[in-house]
Parts: C-alpha cells; structure tokens; sequence
C-alpha cells in the first residue's frame, strides 16, 4: 500500500491509445497496445512522477469493458512499478465501477483513480459511502478521488473529509475546484492523510499551501514545461514557477467547451507528435474547423516551449 507522501510530482493523465480503426462505430479491442507500450514507457522514463488512466481525457466514457481491461493490464504491463499507477474506473453507476475495480484489484496497478457514478447527480452522503464501502471491499487498493464536479454532478465540500480521511485507502485526490482559502481550510483537514493533486496552473501557488503535485493532460505533447515547472517548484524557484505557468496558460487562455475540451486535447498530442494516443472514438468524430485550427496553434506554441525547458530539466534517472 502506498502512503499519501508516496504520491506527488507530476501526474501525467495518460490517453485510451486508439487503433487506426476506432473511429468505426462498429470497432471493438480499439487500445492499440504498441501505442500504448510506446507511448506510456517514454512518458515514465521521460520523468513523470504519477501515471492515471482513463479519466474524462482518458475515455472512460468511450471504452468497451474488455478494452478498459486490456488497457488496465497493459498499462500494469508497461509501468513495472517504476512510478505509480492509477487506473480510472469511474461509472455511470456504481455496479459498473465495481465491475472495473476487480480487474484492478489484483493486477499490479498501485491503486484506482474513482469518481462519483455520473449518468444523474448523486449526493455527498452517497459520494462518501461509496469511498467508503470500495475501501472495505478492497483493504488492499489505493484509492484516489476523482473530483470532478463539472462531469459528475457531486462537489465534496470540505465537511466531507472529515469522514473520508478516516477511510485509509484514500491517499490521494486529483482535484482543480478550490479556491485559496478553501484548499487552506482543506489541508488542515486532510494534510498527512490524503495527497492533493492540482491542476498544472495552481501548482506554484497551491504547492506553498499543501499540493504535493499536479495533473497534466498536456505533457502528453511533449512535458518538458511541467518537468521545468516541478523542479522549479521542488528548488524553491516561485519565479521561475510563475513564468512556467504563465507560458503554459497565457492571457487569453479560458475555459474550453466541454463538448470539445478533452477531444481538443487528444488531436493537439496527436498532432504535437510527442506520442501518438490514435484516432477519436464515437461519438466525438465531426470536430469544428475552429477546434482544430486552434489546436494547432497550441501545437506549434507548445513545440517551442518544449524547445525552451528541456534544456532545463535534468535527464531521469
């Protein structure tokens, strides 16, 4: 079992890599393992901290049963314990979520990345006994908390750990939704216990605070500006972090449309080149001419970022 210290760094939010066919409404066992193979030991030996799969980015609303269970086994495959292993197993319902965990269980991976079922929104009480029955069905698999309210309907609010953190298999939660004073009050709730994963532009400010490390699902095209920034963070250098941030999202940047954001980011890897995740899965294939052109322009922007920070970062061990 790892402890909440165990986890932090850079997490990197790692694709469903897709067949040349998964495009087809009709394709089944659409993970391409030679993608993923390729893709996820670059990532690892690159130097990312955490590894989590099929998040919202990660398809786990796409995938067929079978092909999150060859994902799940090839990603065990691939990582060797080299770093931890998170496997998203997030449902429309509790039951289907139950269905996944026990392919985890058992499989090698460090733990599972859980959010609350989805299809309607659910309640805290549920939220928090759900944590609570899979911790006791499962004593042996970490537990991360997805939070994620945006798409599943549920915000913990901070009354909510107080009973989490008596739960010891969540030790850790991949979490963008609070403000300053509320990520302050949350830490002395859950510091020592569950380890808070930020998103990537909190990361120098919150890491003051408590973070002990940040989400990426834009390392993928290349995470040589999150490395720089995690080591900047580590050295003390809050200069330095800001500036890395600032590069990461400039003025201008704002929320996506959720119809296209994760979608968006899979064809701005594919086109960075750094790996390539495959094509789109149904139903997300008749994409915007804006969404693309402006993916592309994220591209050519983040190649040069990449050209500025790999120099900075020390090669991994």
């Amino acid at each position: 079992m790892l402890g909440a210290r165990d986890i932090g760094g850079l997490m990197a939010m790692m694709p469903a890599f897709a067949t040349d066919n998964a495009a087809d409404i009709n394709a089944v066992n659409t993970v391409d393992i030679e993608r993923l193979h390729t893709g996820l030991d670059r990532m690892i030996r690159d130097g990312a901290n955490v590894i989590a799969t099929t998040g919202s980015f990660g398809e786990c609303h796409t995938l067929l049963f079978d092909e999150f269970r060859t994902l799940a086994n090839e990603s065990v495959t691939v990582t060797r314990k080299r770093v931890p292993l998170f496997i998203g197993v997030t449902s429309v319902n509790s039951r289907e979520a139950l269905q996944k965990i026990r392919v985890v269980d058992g499989s090698g991976a460090d733990g599972i990345l859980l959010g609350v079922p989805y299809y309607f929104p659910s309640s805290v009480d549920n939220a928090i006994r759900l944590y609570r029955e899979v911790g006791e069905m499962f004593p042996k698999l970490n537990i991360m908390i997805y939070h994620n309210p945006d798409l599943h309907h549920v915000r913990l609010p901070l009354e909510a750990f107080t009973a989490i953190t008596k739960n010891p298999a969540v030790v850790a939660m991949k979490d963008s939704h609070r403000d300053t004073l509320e990520f302050m009050k949350l830490q002395k709730v859950i510091a020592g216990k569950i380890s808070h994963i930020c998103a990537q532009h909190q990361y120098s400010p919150f890491a003051e605070l408590g973070a002990a490390g940040f989400w990426s699902i834009d390392a993928w095209m290349g995470p040589w500006p999150q490395l720089a920034l995690r080591d900047a963070v580590r050295r003390g250098d809050q200069k330095l972090a800001r500036e890395i941030i600032l590069d990461i999202m400039p003025p201008g940047t704002g929320r996506f449309d959720l119809s296209w954001r994760e979608t968006a980011n899979k064809i701005g890897i594919r086109l960075a080149g750094y790996v390539d995740p495959g094509p789109l899965r149904p139903p997300f294939l008749d994409i915007p001419p804006e969404v693309i052109e402006r993916q592309k322009r994220r591209v050519a922007s983040w190649q040069l970022l990449c050209e500025k920070y790999r120099p900075q970062v020390k090669p991994a061990e």
